[in-house]
């Protein structure tokens, strides 16, 4: 499994994409996500979504994560399966989103599920969360708890957003983690039992 950087290379195109934000107004209501994209049927815009952002604590906040957690998932698993999974979670979090909120932007619910994903296939991975360090699976149950209790607290953070991208990390963990069990078979060398043939029962 080759490491490409993936994770990087989209925190870069991430900043770009501010930026052109920032001098161009009306360049975030070309590709956010809102109810009209529905009924226009403009559906690039579930995944154009997931590069905007709607501040500059907002970006700052994604592109760390995705610099940290993103990283370290695309080296455990490969890049092509890192790739699959950001998208995959970013816009279904986002196909969700788009029945709750008026508006939905930013790369949290492809975030949250390369969290999901890490906290299936290394649960013990010692993290830094909350203010303290704690295993990958804890700090997955407080994020969860916390979106959970979000959804009740008036915000403009898209907690349904974050769980859905989380539950789908998650099943993909599940998958990885089942995949990788199967593929753990003992291998018995055919010469091997042979001499022991030989040595031990004429």
């Amino acid at each position: 499994m080759k490491f490409r950087f993936y994770a990087l290379k989209i925190c870069l195109i991430m900043i770009i994409i501010f930026i052109i934000q920032v001098l161009f107004k009306e360049f975030t209501e070309l590709f956010v996500l809102n109810q009209s994209s529905i009924t226009s049927y403009q559906i690039w815009r579930f995944l154009t979504a997931i590069f905007l952002h709607s501040s500059l604590p907002h970006l700052l906040y994604n592109i760390f994560a995705l610099a940290l957690f993103g990283s370290i998932l695309e080296k455990f698993i490969g890049s092509k399966k890192f790739l699959l999974i950001f998208f995959f979670s970013g816009v279904l979090a986002n196909i969700v989103a788009v029945n709750f909120y008026l508006v939905s932007l930013g790369a949290s619910g492809a975030i949250y599920g390369i969290l999901g994903t890490l906290a299936i296939i290394r649960p013990l991975m010692m993290v830094w969360a909350f203010g303290f360090p704690m295993p990958m699976f804890i700090a997955a149950i407080l994020w969860v708890i916390g979106g959970i209790l979000g959804i009740f607290i008036p915000s403009n953070i898209g907690h349904i957003a974050h769980l859905s991208g989380i539950v789908v990390g998650f099943l993909a963990g599940l998958f990885l983690r089942g995949k990788r069990i199967r593929k753990k078979r003992i291998e018995i060398d055919e010469q091997e039992i042979r001499k022991w043939e030989d040595k031990y029962m004429g």
